[in-house]
Parts: structure tokens; C-alpha cells; sequence
């Protein structure tokens, strides 16, 4: 590889189907859980958080503390992201999936094995949330792993559809605990569900885990992703005869002839003017100049001061090299590249990165929120602010899904052809516009069915706008060294913030004020300002590979 080209992640010799294969079994899994947990919420707060169980008690208090302990899952995402990423970025990908996998399939198991507050008291939902934690842990290393995997075996012209199975396998996931939950709820009756049949979807995660298991586990080793390797620093020439001083006695050496002779009228050359290759070296001061104390360096494209410096390798020249991270540009700076040797690679993290992980939350907050308020706390706001039945809300969340499952693979393709930057926006402006007049129509007595379900499929659809592209988007901003700590702790802050709180917020406040429309307002803010870090995107990341 050339050393002024950027470093090019390599793909895994697993083939991006079977790696697909594994990264979406492991993401199916984990994130089936999240919807049964979702869907069970009213349950689980009836019989971890509510003080003395009695059947058909209510109140807000027992489901804010449901969904207080559904953030605080949410809250252990970034150092989830962190811990995990780096060993994904240090140790290989498959070896920070393995890890997260096992871990998330206990966890969920010994939920539906859980006792509940009449058996242990006050232990049982301490218990409930140190498991939740866990998860949140292990949910936050899944999504920077998978992506990097999916994206990084992915050719240049598929990355979005590729990444897109992250969301879709998400969204299945999703769907499949809303079903599950659904079927279990028509099949038994309101008594045994609440006594015993909630903890059947959590034990379904064990079969399921250890198939992800498997898969994950039969990927090949991959190496760790690697800052670019300096290249062979160049052969430097022998020193002249006259440099080594003669031995005692020996005839004085004749000099070297030259090569070819000189050009008729050219002084002849001296050491002095040649470089150590035998090159002949600019004049001090001159552009290009090695090793030349204030040597003019030229930025390409602007007059400001040179980016991208690189100290203490003895030599300035031109060299091409990726810009600061997320911004996916190159600059034009100094370095040794002339000389024949690769830039230094710049640390992982530092201020670049750290950027990138704040715009990177900026542009999928909208995602994130409108996602969690359409598709996981919906069931629970149908019940406890509209009066609806637990089958019916079931039902609402299962269409929801499917509009939004439908969606995602399709709006990645199509970020592959037109960019990720348009399909992103038209879905974060959708949210915006739309979600006030859908919750109306939800509210509204006299709507009819086919419209309310349109509706509940037209949100899910609108919010896989943002889901399709947004895996991609994320890897496309970070560098292979860090990649999976990048992208991963970018969506794992939005998640703690945006999707773990949206439960808790929804919930309180509409409690405190009385304002049933307080979902929507939460959907449409996040989604306003995303679409405006969304607009920043360049037109182009989509086309180029990976750095």
C-alpha cells in the first residue's frame, strides 16, 4: 500500500454474508428482549415495583419506576461502549461479540428466573435493575462491534444496505418480543399471564443467545484494526570511500569515478549538495526543503496554517493524509512521506474523535427518541393515558414495527445510490412535521381502525428513514483504529440520553401536567435538531472506502 494512501480496513475472510449472518443473530436476540421488556412493562411493574401486590392495581408511580430502571440500562451504555470498543479495536471484532453476547443471553435468562417483590421483598427489583445493568453494558459494546463487522466486510457500493441489517435485525428483534408478548397474552388468561406466563419470553432468549453464540464464535479470528504501518524507511546510500578513514600502511584509495560524466559546463557536484540517497537536495529555505528549519509548507486549498505536521522524523515534505476525524477529508500537509516513509499515525481519541462522537449524536438524537417513543413506549402510554386494552396496544406496537422493519432495508440502499445525507433528512423532517397530527389521530375516538393502524405504520416507516442509513453514516465518520469505540459510544450517549430517558420523560410528564401530546413534542424536538446537524453531511462520504 502506498504510504500516502489512508489505511484500508481489511475485510473478514468470513465473507460479508456469513458475517452479516453473525452480527444480526447477536443483534436479533439482544434487542428482542428490549421489546419484551417493553412490551411487559405494565407487568414488571406490577410485580417487582409496586409495594404490596394486589391484581388490578394502578398508578404511575410502580411504571416510572419500571422505566427508571429501563434507563439506568441505558445510562451503562457508554462505558459499555467503551470497554467493549476497545477491546474491539484492540483485541479483534469477533472477540468483543463473542464476549457480549454470552454475557447479554445470562442476563436476560436470570430475569425470567427472577422472584418477584412477594417472594424477596425489596431485593427483587435491586436485583431487577443490577441485571439491567448487564445488559446495558453488553448492549452498548453491540452496536460499535456489529457495525464495524457488517460495514468493514462490506464492498464500498453496499455499505449502507449492509449496515442497514444492524437496524433491521433491531427492529425484528423488537417486533418478535411484541409479538411473542401478544400471542402469549391471547393464548392465556390476564391471572396466569401476571403470574408466571412474563417470564416466558425472557427464558426464549437462551435458545436463541446460544445460536448467536455459535454463529459468532465460528467467524475466523480477525485481527485488530491498526493505525497505518510506516513503510520501510528508504536504503541510504554507503558512505563515500573517503568518509572511512585507511588502515595504517595501506596506498591511499583512488576516488570514485562517476556513473556517467558530468554535463559539459557543469560545476561538479560535492557531498555537500547531495542528499544522503544521492539526490540532489533543494536549497535551504526552498519549498520541500528536508529537514530545513521555517520551510515554506503548503496547504492545499487554502492559505491558512498547514494541518496534519508531523515532528521529529528529520524531514518535511507534501504529504496526503486523512483529515481530522469525522469530517471524512483529506488535507495536504507536512510529513515524511517524501522521504520514502509513512505519517506517524495520530493517537486514538484525542479531540477529533471526540468531536466526532458529539456530531455523531447530534445527527441520530432524532433516531434515537422518535424510535423509543413510536415503537417501545408506545404499548404503555396507549394503556395508562388512553384507556386502551393490553391486546390492543400490542397490536398498535406490532404494526409500528412492521412499518418501521419494512423500511430500513430499502432506505439504506437507497443512501448507497443518493447519499446518505437526503434519505436521513427527509425522515428526521417527517418525524417533525408528522407526529402531532398522528398522535391526534390516535387520540380521537371516532377514527376509525384501518386509519389508526395506517398511522402507527406510516410513524414506524418514517422513523426506518433515519435507522437504514444511520449505521453507516456512523462508520463512515471514524477511522478503523477507533471504530468501534467511535460509533459505538456515539450511539450509546444518544441511547442513554434520548432513548432511555424517553420512557421515564413521556411517563412523568404526562402524568405532572395532564398533556397527553407530550410524546409527540419529544419525537418532533429531537428530530428538528437532528435534521440540522443531518444538513452538515457531505454528499459524497458514501462513494469513498472506509478509512
Amino acid at each position: 500500500m502506498s504510504p500516502l494512501a489512508p489505511p484500508r480496513p481489511a475485510r473478514s475472510a468470513a465473507g460479508p454474508r456469513r458475517v452479516l449472518l453473525a452480527g444480526s443473530a447477536g443483534n436479533f436476540t439482544e434487542w428482542y428482549e428490549f421489546g419484551v421488556y417493553g412490551a411487559f412493562a405494565t407487568v414488571i411493574a406490577d410485580r417487582f415495583f409496586t409495594p404490596a401486590h394486589a391484581a388490578g392495581q394502578s398508578g404511575a408511580g410502580p411504571l416510572v419506576a419500571t422505566y427508571g430502571s429501563f434507563a439506568v440500562s441505558f445510562f451503562f451504555r457508554p462505558a459499555g461502549a467503551v470497554l467493549f470498543g476497545r477491546i474491539g479495536d484492540r483485541a479483534g471484532r469477533r472477540t468483543a461479540l463473542v464476549l457480549v453476547i454470552a454475557l447479554m443471553t445470562l442476563a436476560t435468562t436470570l430475569i425470567g428466573l427472577l422472584p418477584d417483590r412477594d417472594t424477596i421483598g425489596v431485593a427483587a427489583p435491586w436485583l431487577l435493575t443490577l441485571l439491567r445493568v448487564l445488559q446495558g453494558l453488553c448492549l452498548g459494546g453491540e452496536f460499535g462491534g456489529a457495525v464495524a463487522l457488517m460495514t468493514e466486510s462490506a464492498p464500498p457500493a453496499r455499505r449502507g444496505r449492509h449496515g442497514a441489517w444492524q437496524s433491521f435485525t433491531v427492529a425484528l428483534g423488537l417486533l418478535a418480543g411484541a409479538a411473542v408478548a401478544a400471542l402469549l397474552a391471547g393464548l392465556l388468561t390476564p391471572a396466569a399471564l401476571h403470574a408466571w406466563g412474563w417470564r416466558i419470553p425472557f427464558l426464549l432468549a437462551l435458545p436463541l443467545g446460544l445460536t448467536a453464540y455459535r454463529l459468532r464464535a465460528g467467524l475466523p479470528d480477525d485481527p485488530p484494526a491498526q493505525a497505518p504501518r510506516p513503510a520501510p524507511a528508504p536504503t541510504t546510500a554507503p558512505a563515500p570511500p573517503e568518509a572511512v578513514p585507511p588502515l595504517p600502511g595501506a596506498a591511499p584509495r583512488a576516488a570514485p569515478r562517476p556513473a556517467l560524466p558530468p554535463f559539459p559546463g557543469a560545476p561538479p557536484r560535492t557531498p555537500a549538495t547531495q542528499s544522503p540517497a544521492g539526490l540532489e537536495a533543494p536549497p535551504s529555505g526552498s519549498r520541500g526543503s528536508l529537514g530545513a528549519p521555517g520551510a515554506e509548507r503548503p496547504v492545499s486549498g487554502s492559505g491558512a496554517e498547514p494541518l496534519g505536521t508531523v515532528e521529529g522524523r528529520g524531514g518535511a515534505g507534501p504529504a496526503q493524509r486523512p483529515g481530522p476525524v469525522g469530517t471524512g477529508t483529506a488535507v495536504r500537509g507536512t510529513g515524511p512521506a517524501a522521504s520514502g516513509s509513512a505519517p506517524a499515525p495520530t493517537p486514538p481519541g484525542g479531540s477529533g474523535t471526540a468531536r466526532a462522537v458529539l456530531l455523531g449524536v447530534a445527527r441520530i438524537m432524532g433516531w434515537s427518541a422518535a424510535g423509543y417513543t413510536f415503537l417501545v413506549v408506545l404499548p404503555s402510554y396507549l394503556q395508562a393515558t388512553l384507556g386502551a386494552s393490553f391486546r390492543q396496544a400490542l397490536t398498535a406496537t406490532a404494526l409500528a414495527n412492521l412499518g418501521f422493519a419494512a423500511a430500513i432495508l430499502p432506505a439504506g440502499t437507497l443512501s448507497d445510490r443518493i447519499g446518505r445525507r437526503p434519505v436521513m433528512l427527509t425522515g428526521a423532517l417527517g418525524v417533525t412535521l408528522l407526529a402531532l397530527p398522528l398522535l391526534h389521530l390516535l387520540q380521537d375516538p371516532a377514527a376509525g381502525a384501518p386509519a389508526k393502524a395506517a398511522a402507527v405504520l406510516g410513524a414506524g416507516a418514517t422513523v426506518g428513514l433515519l435507522a437504514g442509513p444511520g449505521p453507516a453514516m456512523l462508520a463512515e465518520m471514524f477511522p478503523a483504529r477507533v471504530r468501534c469505540t467511535g460509533l459505538g459510544l456515539a450511539y450509546a450517549l444518544t441511547g442513554a440520553v434520548f432513548s432511555g430517558c424517553a420512557g421515564l420523560v413521556i411517563t412523568a410528564l404526562t402524568a405532572a401536567t395532564g398533556d397527553r401530546d407530550v410524546p409527540a413534542y419529544y419525537a418532533a424536538g429531537t428530530c428538528a435538531l437532528s435534521a440540522l446537524a443531518l444538513a452538515g453531511l457531505r454528499g459524497d462520504d458514501h462513494r469513498g472506502p472506509l478509512r
